[in-house]
Formats: C-alpha cells, sequence, structure tokens
C-alpha cells in the first residue's frame, strides 16, 4: 500500500497527510467553448477601430434575437467568435467589422495579443492560434443594421 492508503489506529494517514497528493490534482477542470468564446468576444470588443463582431447576416439576426424576449442577451457577446477547446489548448476564429479609417493589420494584432491575453489570463488554456477575417468596413455615413431593424420593429 502506499503511504496516502496507510492508516494508523486514530484514522489518519501516515506521515499527516489526508487525501492523496496536491489538492490542485485532484479532479478536472473543464471549459465549455462557450466560455472562451465569450471571453474572447469581450476582449475583442475593447480594441479600438473594432466596430461590432460577426457578418452583417449575423449582425442582423442577433439584433432581432436580442428583442425577443428570452432571447439571450448571451449570445451577443460569443457573436463573431468561434473556438475550439482542447485541454489544455484553445484555438479561435474570429470575424470582425472594423471602423473606416484604421490601419486594419494593427487593429487585428491589437485584437489578437488582447485575445490571447484575456483567454490565458482567465482559462489557463494556451491559445495556439488567433484567426481573424474582417468581413466589412464601417463607413462613417453609415447607420448600423442593428439601429435599422430597431426602427422598423417599433
Amino acid at each position: 500500500m502506499s503511504e496516502s492508503q496507510q492508516y494508523s489506529d486514530s484514522g489518519k494517514t501516515l506521515g499527516g497527510r489526508r487525501g492523496g497528493g496536491d489538492p490542485a490534482s485532484r479532479g478536472r477542470t473543464t471549459i465549455a467553448d462557450g466560455v472562451v468564446e465569450k471571453i474572447a468576444g469581450l476582449a475583442a470588443r475593447e480594441v479600438v477601430g473594432v466596430h461590432a463582431m460577426g457578418s452583417g447576416f449575423a449582425r442582423t439576426f442577433g439584433a432581432v434575437r436580442d428583442r425577443v424576449p428570452g432571447g439571450g442577451k448571451s449570445a451577443t457577446a460569443s457573436r463573431g467568435v468561434k473556438a475550439e477547446v482542447g485541454e489544455l489548448q484553445t484555438a479561435l476564429d474570429l470575424e470582425i467589422v472594423v471602423d473606416y479609417g484604421v490601419a486594419i493589420a494593427d487593429v487585428a494584432r491589437a485584437v489578437r495579443e488582447n485575445v490571447i491575453s484575456a483567454v490565458e489570463r482567465m482559462t489557463g488554456l494556451e491559445v495556439v492560434e488567433v484567426n481573424i477575417a474582417v468581413s466589412d468596413v464601417k463607413l462613417p455615413d453609415e447607420e448600423d443594421e442593428e439601429e435599422e431593424s430597431e426602427s422598423r420593429l417599433q
């Protein structure tokens, strides 16, 4: 028998230890894809020059869904983000809309850095890649699709 399995008459294990080793190694922690997607989505939105997340269709559909009772505001946080989560690593795909006039390469670099930092800090997972697709540019005189949808629904 190992030391942690041998008991004395007092009910304590030999060596004064209970259980089997370091408490941090007793059990597993799993993190759902949706958790990583929300963290990444919120971190991407913090970057100056990111106007929105997701394709035009996803944003329009999401705006309508957000207005339906019970439609789920939490889906907004992960819109435009897809995560693959393993036991130790994660990979992310982001779809963003940038503001007109920003340097897209700089915005993408800042998004990548902010997302990696937030996901690794909060989850402990290693982010192996963050792929960014810029699906649109928000022009200064364009109305947001979400604002447009809102006015039609009133």
